[in-house]
């Protein structure tokens, strides 16, 4: 072997030795944040980091459920909660690049007389007021605060014009475009203009738009089925301090707030194929990502977060920005972030929602960010 062919040996041995050692470092890394998490009293947590090259590193913690204790299986499909508004918001901004809906366009001109009554005017809010949650819609969306309360409404399936309806029953929260909060009520508004303008729901335009073409074979819309496929983790939620977990997996959610089920996979995926430009035009992209701040609430939950059109902003502590959006639910927590080319994200699935206080919410969101930050600035 002559020198020249010796040395790009070595260099070859080295950089492949670096990278094991950088993918070891990586899933350890990626573990004990997750087992930060099932220590908070989580039941069950998968996460899966898309690295640049294609790799992905997967690690899961804790039980998929309280009485069989069988792992979490690290494919396991979950309800992503309001990480189905990105979804919504891409199908919104696909149909404007097609001219057939405008962000300057009111909710009146799609949807004549549905906002209106108490001081809410339609004709004032237009597609990026929902888009961006400063409508100022009264959010009058219905939870579970008790575990009575889930038994007795989990399997309704609250169509969104009743929803609307009950919002439309408090006088508006602030004139459209002055503030921010984060509203529910402006999703539904937003899948009800989608399927007037295409004459199909809305889940149906992100099946077609989204989900297929990037083969997202774990993504879909439950319909009113209230359990998840096989394989899952079992979703629970505490109610009060020191309370017990209850079991809330099965659901009925037919809305655009939050009614999608994914897997970790499929959802770094899509965020991953959003943020490189695979899913809008650059220009639709440029107005998904053009923020305003958060209240103050959801500063507390989402420190430095800025919102833009179905899209999240925060700052890494390794410098720059990264983009996702999360959702929480009953029984499921979802945390993602993507850098801005698209290149690195990390989808984070907890089986288990810690809402006994305000203060235990933020716990297990800091836990959370933790790990999104380690994995994105390795």
């Amino acid at each position: 072997m002559n020198i020249s062919s010796w040395v790009t040996a070595m260099l070859v041995a080295a950089m492949t030795a670096c990278g094991v050692d950088q993918d070891t470092d990586q899933r350890a890394e990626l573990q004990r944040d997750a087992d930060a998490i099932r220590d908070l009293g989580v039941t069950g947590v998968q996460a899966r980091l898309i690295m640049e090259n294609g790799e992905h590193v997967v690690v899961t913690s804790g039980v998929a459920d309280t009485v069989g204790n069988g792992p979490v299986d690290p494919d396991g499909y979950f309800r992503i909660g309001s990480d189905t508004k990105p979804f919504v918001a891409t199908v919104a901004l696909q149909l404007m690049g097609e001219g057939k809906l405008a962000l300057d366009d009111t909710v009146e001109e799609h949807l004549p007389g549905v906002v209106s009554g108490n001081g809410n005017d339609g004709s004032l809010i237009t597609i990026r007021h929902l888009l961006q949650h400063t409508s100022g819609i009264h959010d009058d969306y219905p939870g579970f605060d008790t575990p009575e309360q889930y038994r007795e409404g989990r399997f309704d399936p609250y169509p969104p014009g009743e929803l609307v309806a009950r919002a439309m029953s408090h006088p508006p929260d602030f004139v459209p475009g002055t503030r921010w909060a984060y509203s529910n009520t402006g999703y539904l508004l937003l899948a009800m203009i989608i399927e007037r303008v295409t004459g199909r729901q809305w889940h149906e335009e992100a099946d077609a738009r989204i989900a297929r073409p990037l083969g997202l074979e774990h993504t879909f819309f439950p319909g009113d089925t209230p359990g998840l496929p096989t394989p899952h983790a079992r979703g629970y939620q505490r109610f009060v301090p020191g309370g017990e977990l209850v079991d809330v997996t099965e659901l009925i959610d037919w809305n655009a707030s939050g009614g999608l089920i994914s897997s970790t996979a499929d959802l770094n995926l899509f965020f991953r194929a959003l943020l490189d430009g695979t899913l809008l035009e650059p220009a639709f992209l440029a107005e998904m990502q053009r923020t305003v701040p958060v209240d103050e609430q959801v500063e507390q939950l989402w420190p430095g977060g800025r919102y833009g059109l179905g899209l999240r902003m925060r700052p890494l502590p390794c410098g720059g920005v990264y983009w996702g959006h999360g959702g929480g639910g009953s029984g499921y927590m979802t945390e993602d972030g993507i850098t801005s080319d698209g290149r690195r994200g990390v989808v984070v699935s907890m089986s288990s929602t810690l809402s006994d206080s305000f203060e235990s919410l933020v716990r297990q969101q800091q836990a959370a960010d933790a790990l999104v930050e380690h994995a994105l600035c390795a």
